[in-house]
């Protein structure tokens, strides 16, 4: 299928759910009504909302793939927050609760950069500090007054000490944190996840997450697009939202991004249980519904990057190229994903492989993405100064020979 117009007569056989693809501007986002629709297609109708999605991808992205190679730096896996499918976040006391020093934080950047990594990317629970009183102590013995001051300090010590690039993903911040680690790392991200609140209800997936509350969340989204801070953002399907609420989660970001221009990649994630979760027994969003989303983000926001993670979506991720995505997201050569830990990255020359099998090239990008980059190196200084070191002239990431 191809987005060229069609004869009065097929258009009568046509579903009404995708008839509207047939619309040859794919320059142009699809409005929230076709939306709706197209996120509930059927079956027999989902080769053409993803052959939709694949030619607006074609036209605007071309048949690059990127991925950004990265060292996963968990700087503290305590959090205040008690999400009903997070296995990362501990309790102080608890068996792999751990803060990172500033000697790991050097030495695994160190090894990450030998095998030439261009990004840093620090995960971390949200202000462990304000409940827990251990947090607190650790903080002051290494001389920090809060958890985002030692992020920041973080930042600071690896972009100086090596080549990698920072991206932090810190959970909720003010204006004055967002310039203060802008000056730090090139970008930082935070998923919105959901733009439902019944899903801080008692027994739901945010039950006990104040952190998690959507209009906070677009708050910090809001205010990273005021300071023009290239922005990762997305959506995490399968943790009780509906199919609509997917719908109006991407709308929230697009409206965003349509106001300040500054979201470099949406995410779409997908739940995957595990054992030890309040959410064991929820069911995992199916392969169809990772397909129906993403090509429904892809036109929504023809322009923007759209990402899924190859590791959440073993054995067959390659199919997800065929809706219109344009990222695979970090891939680590050394760290785990310590959020998915069950779930291993792919080997990269796996990852090229199939992404070749579906006749794409892939490329290794910087966790600023090319056309962000001119936002990111706007002032002088010592993050301009690596950033130009470690692209090359496509704005992707310079080749490095890993030792």
């Amino acid at each position: 299928m191809t987005l060229t117009a069609i004869s009065a007569t097929e258009a009568k056989h046509r579903s009404s759910s995708t008839e509207e693809l047939s619309d040859p501007r794919v320059e142009s986002p699809i409005s929230r009504a076709l939306a709706l629709r197209l996120i509930r297609c059927s079956d027999d109708e989902l080769p053409e909302l993803l052959a939709a999605a694949c030619a607006v991808k074609d036209k605007l992205k071309g048949g690059v793939i990127t991925y950004s190679r990265k060292v996963f730096l968990p700087l503290t896996n305590l959090c205040r927050d008690y999400c009903g499918y997070c296995t990362f976040r501990r309790d102080p006391g608890q068996p792999g609760a751990h803060t990172m020093t500033p000697d790991e934080v050097l030495r695994i950047a160190g090894a990450g950069e030998a095998l030439g990594c261009s990004e840093a990317l620090f995960s971390l629970g949200d202000k462990p500090e304000l409940l827990f009183p251990e947090m607190r102590e650790t903080l002051r013995h290494l001389g920090y007054k809060s958890t985002l001051h030692y992020l920041e300090a973080m930042c600071g010590l690896v972009l100086s000490e090596t080549s990698l690039l920072p991206h932090p993903n810190p959970g909720l911040l003010s204006a004055e944190w967002i310039s203060r680690l802008a000056a730090v790392s090139p970008s930082m991200g935070l998923m919105l996840e959901t733009v439902n609140p019944a899903l801080l209800a008692p027994g739901a997936a945010h039950d006990n997450a104040p952190d998690k509350v959507p209009a906070k969340r677009l708050r910090t989204i809001e205010e990273a697009g005021k300071q023009g801070v290239p922005f990762t953002t997305g959506l995490l399907i399968g943790i009780g939202e509906t199919p609509e609420d997917r719908v109006e989660t991407l709308l929230a970001i697009r409206d965003l991004h349509d106001r300040y221009g500054h979201i470099q990649e949406v995410i779409v994630q997908n739940f995957r249980a595990k054992p030890t979760i309040p959410m064991a027994n929820a069911p995992e969003p199916g392969q169809g519904e990772m397909l129906r989303t993403l090509a429904v983000a892809r036109l929504l926001m023809p322009t923007v990057n759209i990402q899924a993670p190859p590791n959440l979506n073993a054995p067959y991720y390659e199919e997800l190229l065929e809706a219109g995505i344009n990222d695979w997201g970090g891939i680590s050569p050394l760290t785990p994903d310590y959020i998915n830990p069950e779930r291993p990255w792919p080997h990269l020359e796996q990852l090229r492989l199939r992404t070749e099998s579906k006749g794409c090239q892939l490329r290794q990008r910087l966790p600023v993405y090319p056309e962000f980059l001119p936002a990111a190196t706007s002032r002088p200084g010592l993050l301009t100064e690596k950033l130009e070191a470690a692209c090359d002239t496509e704005g992707l990431a310079r080749e490095k020979r890993a030792a």
